[in-house]
């Protein structure tokens, strides 16, 4: 017979202590997907980050696919928001999957080809339930291709199809591809800075008063929402964001553009500001036979890496997710020191 404080000893030392998670569980993986250089058409940036084209980008275009998707834009509608701005949301159908993709336009003249061609049979009435009328909508409107207050009227050629009419300042637009993050934007997590960058893409494209969010089902990073839930397990267990990926046997990165540029042909732009530091976004986007050119790339600094870090994320799992982006992926940023 033992006392109550010997068998307590030896229970405590019979049992299994918990240990760490060894470092070479993660360690040796490979990314599936290597990040690449953009094209020449993207001048250095503000961050002083040089921009050319290399033979790895060269290839890396190469390889995208031919023929882009088949995208139709199905309703256009305005959305007054809460900072005072107004948007029209487009929301698309594809050929590819079954999710329904969107487009945030600030500025009433970008307008979708889809959505805008004449269709045999249709109304004034049918056109403006639909979203494909100009100027604006309201009681007692009847006509949806001119608007009588503003005398604003859109042509077509004679297949039906809208002509546009662009300025020069309408050349080049300010462009953000935007994949969904649930856990970011509606959730409040701080292990990434996705909910960040769609706020300030629409601050900046409100403050121009021009531009396009396109909002891609691609949540994260194109492994679904159960996924990414899973990597989250794997990263507080040791793993950075590309390792977790890995280990659930996804690439570092599943996400395809090509739905992104199907969409921007379709709204007309073609010449873009695109607001990334990911070197792989801009290719993509411009796609094989660069039928949309990025001609300028505008930095997604953290807002927490300005102004002193008054604003923006702070937490040490937003400080890996930045790390590992810089680090393993190749995105164009220049980590703080502290970082």
């Amino acid at each position: 017979m033992c006392s109550d404080n010997d068998c307590q000893h030896q229970h405590s030392v019979a049992q299994p202590q918990p240990t760490a998670p060894k470092a070479s569980l993660f360690e040796d993986l490979s990314i599936v997907s290597p990040a690449v250089s953009p094209s020449s058409s993207i001048p250095s940036t503000p961050l002083g980050v040089p921009v050319h084209e290399t033979e790895l980008s060269s290839k890396q275009r190469a390889t995208l696919p031919s023929q882009l998707p088949v995208v139709q834009c199905m309703a256009r509608a305005r959305i007054p928001t809460t900072t005072g701005q107004e948007i029209f949301l487009h929301l698309y159908s594809n050929n590819v999957d079954n999710k329904e993709h969107l487009a945030i336009v600030f500025g009433e003249s970008i307008r979708s080809k889809t959505l805008f061609k004449r269709r045999e049979g249709e109304t004034q009435s049918d056109r403006m339930t639909r979203g494909a009328y100009v100027g604006r909508l309201r009681p007692g409107r009847t006509v949806a291709d001119r608007d009588e207050v503003s005398g604003e009227e859109i042509k077509f050629d004679s297949e039906g199809n809208i002509l546009y009419q662009l300025s020069k300042e309408d050349e080049a637009t300010l462009v953000r591809i935007h994949s969904e993050c649930y856990t970011g934007e509606t959730a409040w997590s701080a292990r990434c800075d996705c909910g960040e960058q769609f706020d300030e893409a629409g601050r900046l494209m409100g403050k121009e008063g021009r531009g396009c969010v396109v909002y891609l089902r691609q949540e994260g990073r194109g492994i679904g929402l159960g996924e990414k839930l899973k990597a989250y397990n794997l990263q507080d267990l040791g793993a950075d964001t590309v390792q977790a990926n890995l280990l659930l046997r996804h690439p570092a990165d599943a996400r395809s553009f090509s739905l992104a540029t199907a969409i921007l042909l379709d709204l007309g732009l073609t010449d873009i500001k695109l607001l990334t530091n990911n070197p792989d976004k801009i290719v993509a986007v411009e796609g094989k036979d660069r039928l949309v050119k990025v001609v300028e790339r505008v930095p997604m600094v953290p807002l927490a890496w300005k102004n002193g870090g008054e604003e923006g994320i702070k937490s040490k799992e937003v400080d890996g997710y930045l790390r590992t982006k810089i680090e393993r992926m190749g995105h164009l940023l220049q980590k703080p020191i502290n970082i």
